[in-house]
């Protein structure tokens, strides 16, 4: 009993601890301002994997930490050599949130974070030793003045970038290019000389470790600590947030009447009365959701977002149809992924 009472107290504290938003439902708690969640780093996971990032730098000999602050997205900007995280980052209740609202949590896991935090970090330590200024980094990345692209058509099989995040992002801009580099490089244990053994991205890498060699131990030039909208400042509620981000990767737009899925899908599954005992296309779909919103996204170079919006789409019509698997699940698959991609 005494064993008992020891849990229960503990199970109290701990609720007393939270948040009084962290128990609302989503409907309640979109209508918190961002600035009135009282949220902060320290004392959370994301604390955690940003002292790794600080020791993985500092074992490569660079005595620059870029500072972190949480904002609305991940980000470092132009003049600030620091880090801006999601909100969501900070506690769980608020990457539910994130997942329900935009169908994926960026950064949601421990690997991906830090792979963001990387690349991230070498925005910021750009910006802090202004290493775009210098004609050998622009000769081996570019201008770092060129317009950022509002689309971009990447090269699957490029051999000339690296990869750290998805959609062969280091193609996008010579700043991301470079950032990307600065990540796969910083990780511990990374072996990327033997796997990039032949590629032209090889040369890239071996100049990153020559600048970041050059630039050990010496002081930044460039030290603000500027929070550029920092949670604090963000008086828009969560549901406004919310409104701005689905608008701008068309979540929850309607789709017209030419971009039906009906005939496809009635190729794709079956309503006859036969396979009435089979799996659901619907279940079949909801399966495959992650997979197929990872690897479309990477071959039509389209927002994750916005691929969740098709399939959703998809599973929604597959139910009020009542379409079942009639096929081998293996070639299901390889057609769903590929009629998937069309509609994308």
């Amino acid at each position: 009993m005494a064993g008992q009472r020891t849990k229960t107290r503990s199970r109290v504290k701990v609720r007393q601890s939270e948040p009084i938003w962290a128990y609302l439902s989503d409907s309640e708690l979109l209508d918190w301002r961002i600035c009135d969640l009282g949220l902060k780093i320290p004392g959370t996971l994301l604390a955690d994997r940003i002292e790794r990032l600080y020791n993985e730098i500092e074992q490569r000999g660079i005595k620059f930490r870029p500072h972190c602050w949480l904002s609305d997205d991940w980000y470092s900007p132009d003049g600030v050599p620091g880090i801006a995280i999601p909100f969501y980052m900070a506690h769980p209740r608020l990457a539910r949130l994130e997942r329900n609202q935009m169908a994926e949590v960026e950064g949601g896991n421990k690997d991906w974070c830090m792979r963001i935090l990387r690349h991230e970090a070498g925005h910021a330590i750009d910006t802090a030793y202004r290493l775009r200024r210098r004609r050998s980094w622009q000769e081996t990345f570019g201008k770092a003045s060129q317009p950022y692209p509002d689309e971009y058509e990447p090269k699957p099989y490029s051999k000339s970038f690296v990869l750290n995040l998805e959609s062969w992002y280091a193609q996008s801009h010579p700043t991301e290019d470079y950032a990307e580099t600065f990540a796969v490089w910083v990780k511990p244990r990374s072996r990327w000389r033997t796997e990039y053994e032949g590629w032209p991205a090889l040369r890239k890498l071996e100049y990153v470790e020559e600048l970041m060699e050059e630039i050990a131990g010496k002081k930044a030039a460039v030290v603000s600590r500027e929070r550029t909208d920092s949670v604090a400042t963000l008086r828009k509620t969560l549901r406004e947030h919310y409104a701005e981000r689905r608008s701008h990767y068309g979540i929850g737009e309607e789709i017209g009447a030419d971009e039906g899925y009906d005939e496809e899908l009635l190729r794709l599954f079956s309503n006859a009365p036969e396979y009435r005992r089979r799996r659901s296309a619907a279940s079949f779909l909801r399966q495959l959701k992650p997979e197929a919103r990872r690897v479309v996204a990477q071959w039509t170079g389209q927002y994750q977002y916005t691929v969740n919006q098709v399939i959703g789409e998809m599973i929604e019509r597959s139910r009020e149809l009542s379409l079942k698997v009639h096929r081998s699940e293996k070639e299901t698959r390889r057609d769903a992924l590929v009629l998937l991609t069309v509609k994308t």
